[in-house]
C-alpha cells in the first residue's frame, strides 16, 4: 500500500489518535477495542487480521500499548511522518490531563466525587476489557484452527489456574509463532 502523507490524512490520523487517547481510561486493552472500531470498522484503514497482528506486536513490545500501536498504524498509513503524528496525538491527551491533575492533586485526592467517578470508570474499563477479550477469542475461534484454539485455552488455564506470568505466556506464544512461521516457510520451499 502506498503511504499517504497528504495533510488531510495526517490531520485525520492525529485527530483520531487524540480522541481515542482522550477517551481511554484503564490502559492498553481498552484502546484496542476503540482502535478496532475506528480503524477497521469505520475508516477501513486496516482489516481484522492486521488489527490482530498489531495487537499482538504491541503487546509483546516494550512500552505502552497505545503508543506502540500508534507507531505501527501511523507508519502503515503515512510512513515515518505518520508515526510521529500518531504518537504525538496519542501522548498529548495524557500529558495534558496529568499536568492539570498535578496542579490540583490535593483537591482531587480528597474529593469524594472524584473518587466515586474513578470507581465508576473502573467498572466501565472492566466491561471494555471483557469486550476486547471476547472479540479476540471470537476471532481465534472463527479461524477454526484447532491448534490456535487449544493454545488459547492452555494459556488461559496457565494464567488463571497456575498463576503463570502473562509475560511468560506472551514470550511462549512469540516462540510458538516464530516456530510456526519458520516451519510454514520451510514447507513452502519444499
Amino acid at each position: 500500500m502506498k503511504k499517504n502523507t497528504n495533510a488531510r490524512t495526517l490531520w485525520l490520523l492525529f485527530k483520531t489518535m487524540f480522541v481515542l487517547s482522550s477517551c481511554t481510561f484503564g490502559g492498553g486493552f481498552v484502546i484496542v477495542s476503540l482502535m478496532k472500531k475506528k480503524f477497521v470498522d469505520e475508516l477501513q484503514w486496516l482489516d481484522e487480521d492486521e488489527m490482530l497482528d498489531i495487537t499482538a506486536i504491541t503487546q509483546s513490545s516494550p512500552g505502552p500499548l497505545p503508543v506502540n500501536a500508534s507507531v505501527i498504524i501511523g507508519y502503515r498509513m503515512a510512513g515515518i511522518v505518520g508515526s510521529i503524528i500518531a504518537v504525538f496525538g496519542t501522548i498529548l491527551p495524557p500529558m495534558i490531563i496529568i499536568s492539570l491533575i498535578s496542579l490540583c492533586y490535593e483537591e482531587f485526592r480528597t474529593n469524594t466525587i472524584v473518587a466515586t467517578a474513578l470507581q465508576v470508570t473502573r467498572a466501565g474499563v472492566a466491561a471494555v476489557i471483557v469486550d476486547v477479550t471476547l472479540n479476540l477469542a471470537g476471532n481465534i475461534i472463527k479461524m477454526k484452527n484447532v491448534f490456535y484454539i487449544s493454545l488459547m485455552i492452555v494459556c488461559f488455564i496457565a494464567v488463571v489456574i497456575f498463576k503463570i506470568s502473562a509475560m511468560l505466556i506472551i514470550l511462549f506464544c512469540l516462540f510458538i509463532g516464530i516456530l510456526t512461521a519458520v516451519l510454514s516457510y520451510r514447507k513452502e520451499l519444499s
